[in-house]
């Protein structure tokens, strides 16, 4: 019979050494928590008044389209939104758009929607210029890709309330972190995308390019890019997507819009608030897939029939 082998931690508890084969996670706790809280805690106190010199442009920005988009008359906003959608993807999404954001006026949710709309389109507008850049490296990279994938698979994986602490931590609270927090949520599949719609053209079409004597630089602008398009426009309609969904999430760091108005529902128990405040959330992103839907659908008709 095996008898006690080992003390540990007060001494009052002894462990056979069963117990230890059995379990051997019992003889030492890795302190990856206090690492990391470490050495966030140093980054910030080094770095947190650069980070919040970069507020100030970023929330310059974001006051600046919020006001443009609250500032428009419903009515004229009404008309632009159908217009816009009407030539981008037909008469039955113009009517759904305008459907949509009617029924969102008239619940009292005109305003909240429009400061949601704000974010999510200044974060996408921020995510396909760093975003889409990023992807043609990498489909243009067998080395960059091997570096940058797994950095976006952590970016995926990742819990989204996780990027909420130290966006905090750097810059506060507020629209600018939740449109910091909601741009790492949003980028990674734009740059899958890309990535992936350069790698499916086919070298066949490269190399036929380089034989008509087009630079490397002009093969890629004028065959890959127009080619992996519709994949691009997949990417982008994915970050609207991922960018509505995060708009939730950031109000627990008390930034505005319909996620606040499910959020306070939420707290209070208020069943029909968090309810109207999430149709309209589902409403729009409904509208804004199916135009960005219809986009991509258009380019691959036009290639298809040139």
């Amino acid at each position: 019979m095996l008898g006690p082998l080992i003390s540990f931690g007060s001494g009052t508890t002894e462990q056979t050494a069963l117990d230890i084969l059995l379990d051997p996670f019992q003889l030492y706790t890795l302190p990856l928590a206090d690492w990391i809280s470490a050495g966030v805690d140093l980054f910030v106190n080094n770095f947190r008044p650069l980070f919040q010199a970069i507020r100030v442009p970023i929330n310059y920005l974001l006051d600046g389209i919020e006001s443009l988009l609250v500032g428009i008359p419903p009515s004229i906003f009404l008309l632009g939104v159908g217009l816009l959608a009407w030539r981008i993807a037909g008469w039955g999404i113009a009517i759904y758009s305008i459907a949509t954001m009617t029924l969102i006026g008239f619940v009292g949710l005109w305003q909240p929607a429009m400061v949601t709309l704000s974010l999510v389109l200044t974060a996408v507008a921020f995510c396909i210029t760093i975003g889409i850049p990023i992807g043609i490296f990498c489909g243009r990279s067998d080395r960059l890709e091997a570096l940058v994938q797994p950095i976006l698979d952590t970016m995926q994986t990742l819990p989204r309330f996780v990027y909420l602490v130290p966006v905090v931590m750097l810059f506060g609270i507020g629209e600018v972190p939740g449109f910091i927090a909601t741009v790492i949520v949003a980028l990674p599949p734009l740059i899958r995308l890309t990535n992936l719609g350069l790698r499916q053209v086919a070298p066949g079409v490269g190399e036929a390019a380089t034989a008509l004597g087009l630079t490397s630089l002009q093969t890629l602008w004028l065959v890959h890019i127009p080619l992996a398009m519709p994949s691009i426009l997949a990417g982008i309609n994915q970050t609207i997507v991922f960018a509505l969904a995060m708009s939730v999430v950031v109000a627990l760091i008390a930034v505005p819009g319909l996620g606040l108005i499910i959020l306070e529902g939420v707290g209070r128990l208020d069943v029909g608030t968090a309810a109207v405040g999430g149709i309209a959330i589902a409403l729009l992103a409904v509208m804004l897939d199916r135009i960005t839907q219809s986009l991509g659908k258009g380019v691959v008709h036009r290639k298809e029939k040139g």
